[in-house]
């Protein structure tokens, strides 16, 4: 280690002069063009360096590499979903990145194997010569003669949206560049709506109608919204008889509707947007049925007349239920299908027309579930995906009459047998009294010796719920004894609004010392080995892993911070950033002393000191649009030039990604292997040899 020189980034002080001065000596990092060859520099040193100082564990890594891909049946097919007269499905291929999207022409189920397959799009194609390749929509036509793609090739997020012939395979000749990837067919798919964002922030801001066969400048702007809290989507009613706009904040929602069939027609206001009014709107039978959080904290549906409706006219299909938040819904023809968390997990509702509502039941106590692709408006089923820590994701049809689930397809998980392990949900008590729920998995011998290395998982922002999935890459982990834990503390959406925002704002602390109370609790029970726990968090769970580092460096062994929002004061006083307006109604807006003073007591950058860290891994993406490069880049400069240990501190930035890493299959689980391999090096484990059980 003392051999390899460590990268060392210069220091030019810079004073930001907002409500209290603070010296930055590597603002310079910040480089909005990407392009200033200093600091292109200075970020391939940091990943020579990287590699120098992983060599040792190359061979560890392929290993790594090998047991992840020998757990994915490389040549495999999803479940095929009805819509129109075709299933359309996508496959993958050994030794390809990315998927094959395809279908079949049939009138049932039971003819799909032997129609004759048709390869309507081939990402493997679309992405050749490119180092990354992000599909970031499509949408078929309501004829499916057509089909309109969303792709990038950097990372950027900026998606250009072409159209093409499913017939003869031509592309229609205009491109529409600079989109958000969001879109939908008129009625009579002679138009095509999109979403575009501003040029600075990125912001979604405006709805354009593109004629068919047209050039881009022709389109018509049919909606824009210039407050730059709230960003516009599209979406289409279940029944297809409606096009929804929807403008939304953190807090407040504002949606519109065009009939399909009028696309030229001016959009109507459903509902006019009110300060902390969340909505979501569907149609079925001349009602517009609306997810609301109007005298409902966690949610509640209701129903409305199309033509008139205002609160005055709803009437309650879903009652609201207290820290029992409804997060969705799919509207069929007979019933409404309703996904809401109870006890902090996803559950599956199904209200029929005519009858009472009802639970879908599984087995496992901790789990999955949510909607799959569902595209028949009349059906009587509905397709939901399920899994859980030990079982792979299952796609599931339901059948609401009969009430019986038909197992579509189970992913095949190849050398695996979920016999071997074994999941658990304890509590952690806080410091201030709640209890934080944790979900684990381990083999089921893991903790017959004592405790065990244990990597946690934390993220805690946004309302998110981080629901218990299966990873068949964490399989490397766990058959060399390690228990996986994910934390689930405030400032996600696990257990309702309330558990949400007592952790965010003025209550963000609340995130980071649950995180650590779930820390000190696995080792308190003996799950966790002291001095062999690895902490992981990405984006704003990477923003935790900082705030802990600074908090309780003691703790962990090992800090992995991928693309981590680190900067915080920095970058949410800065409004020529992406997302920072309307990140105000996450984190408050530091422009207000009480707001400056609470974040800048946390922001893990501006808190970083002398004394001992653990060992740490960080990553960036240099076109992330989300977590600029410059935070994490800035941070580990500082860190290197501020911490008193010799621990290990690594930093690798992606320099053709984004914020989510490796587009490709393979190039993803690659990147797995270093950080598997970052954690297996840090606890002493990096034996290759018949380490597999």
């Amino acid at each position: 280690m003392k051999d390899i020189p460590v990268p060392k980034a210069k220091r030019i002080p810079f004073t930001h002069e907002e409500i209290l001065k603070r010296t930055d000596d590597y603002q310079w990092l910040r480089d909005d063009s990407r392009k200033n060859p200093e600091i292109v520099e200075y970020l391939k040193e940091e990943n020579a360096y990287a590699e120098a100082v992983m060599t040792d564990t190359k061979p560890l890594q392929e290993t790594l590499f090998e047991e992840m891909k020998r757990h994915i049946k490389e040549t495999d097919e999803s479940t095929p979903y009805p819509s129109g007269p075709y299933f359309y499905y996508y496959r993958t291929e050994a030794g390809k990145q990315y998927p094959v999207h395809c279908r079949r022409k049939v009138k049932t189920r039971g003819e799909f194997n032997t129609a004759q397959e048709e390869i309507f799009f081939d990402e493997n194609q679309e992405a050749a010569g490119y180092a990354t390749y992000n599909l970031g929509d499509y949408e078929l036509s309501h004829d499916h003669r057509l089909i309109a793609y969303a792709s990038e090739t950097d990372g950027s997020e900026r998606y250009t949206i072409r159209i093409r012939s499913l017939k003869t395979g031509t592309e229609f000749p205009e491109s529409i560049t600079n989109t958000t990837g969001s879109m939908v067919w008129s009625a009579n798919d002679q138009y095509l709506f999109y979403t575009v964002a501003t040029e600075d922030t990125w912001r979604s801001w405006r709805v354009y109608r593109h004629t068919l066969g047209t050039e881009q400048k022709e389109d018509v702007v049919v909606y824009e919204d210039r407050d730059e809290l709230f960003n516009v989507g599209l979406s289409e009613s279940e029944d297809k008889q409606f096009i929804f706009i929807r403008s939304g904040s953190k807090e407040t929602d504002e949606a519109w509707y065009l009939k399909s069939s009028a696309p030229l027609e001016k959009p109507i206001c459903i509902l006019p947007r009110e300060p902390g009014h969340e909505y979501h709107v569907d149609h079925r039978d001349g009602q517009f049925i609306i997810m609301t959080n109007d005298d409902a904290k966690d949610f509640r549906i209701v129903v409305a007349p199309v033509d008139a409706p205002e609160k005055d006219h709803w009437q309650t299909l879903v009652s609201h239920e207290l820290l029992k938040p409804i997060e969705g819904f799919l509207v069929r023809e007979n019933f409404i299908a309703v996904k809401r968390r109870v006890d902090g997990f996803a559950k599956i509702f199904s209200y029929p027309k005519e009858g009472e509502p009802y639970q879908v039941p599984f087995d496992e106590a901790v789990y999955e579930v949510d909607f799959g692709p569902n595209d028949d408006f009349e059906a009587s089923a509905v397709r939901i995906t399920y899994q859980s820590l030990v079982t792979p994701r299952t796609d599931i049809e339901f059948d609401t009459t009969t009430r019986t689930k038909t197992v579509l397809k189970q992913k095949e998980v190849p050398g695996y047998d979920p016999e071997e392990f074994k999941t658990e949900l304890i509590f952690a008590d806080t410091e201030d009294g709640k209890q934080v729920p944790i979900t684990l998995v381990l083999r089921r011998d893991a903790l017959q010796d004592g405790p065990a290395p244990l990597l946690i998982e934390g993220y805690g922002s946004y309302g998110a719920s981080k629901d218990p999935y299966f990873a068949s890459t964490k399989l490397t982990l766990l058959n060399r004894g390690f228990v996986v834990a994910h934390a689930h503390i405030r400032g996600g959406g696990e257990l309702g609004r309330t558990w949400y925002e007592s952790g965010k704002y003025l209550n963000k602390r609340n995130t980071f010392s649950d995180f650590i109370s779930a820390a000190e609790y696995l080792i308190k029970e003996k799950y966790a080995m002291p001095g062999k726990m690895i902490a992981c968090g990405r984006s704003a769970g990477g923003m935790l892993m900082g705030a802990v580092a600074n908090m309780r460096p003691d703790l962990f062994a090992g800090i992995i911070a991928d693309v981590p929002f680190v900067d915080v004061v920095t970058t949410m006083l800065d409004e020529t950033i992406p997302l920072t307006i309307p990140e105000f109604e996450e984190w408050g807006n530091p422009k207000n002393p009480e707001y400056f003073a609470y974040m800048h007591s946390y922001s893990p950058y501006d808190n970083v000191t002398a004394h001992p860290y653990p060992n740490m891994l960080v990553t960036a993406g240099l076109n992330d649009p989300r977590v600029q490069y410059w935070e994490p880049a800035k941070w580990v400069a500082k860190l290197r030039a501020t911490k008193t240990d010799d621990n290990l501190l690594i930093f690798r930035t992606e320099m053709e990604q984004g914020h989510g890493g490796a587009s490709g299959r393979y190039d993803f689980l690659k990147q797995v292997a270093f950080e598997y391999a970052f954690i297996l090096k840090i606890v002493e484990m990096t034996d290759t040899e018949n380490l597999v059980r």
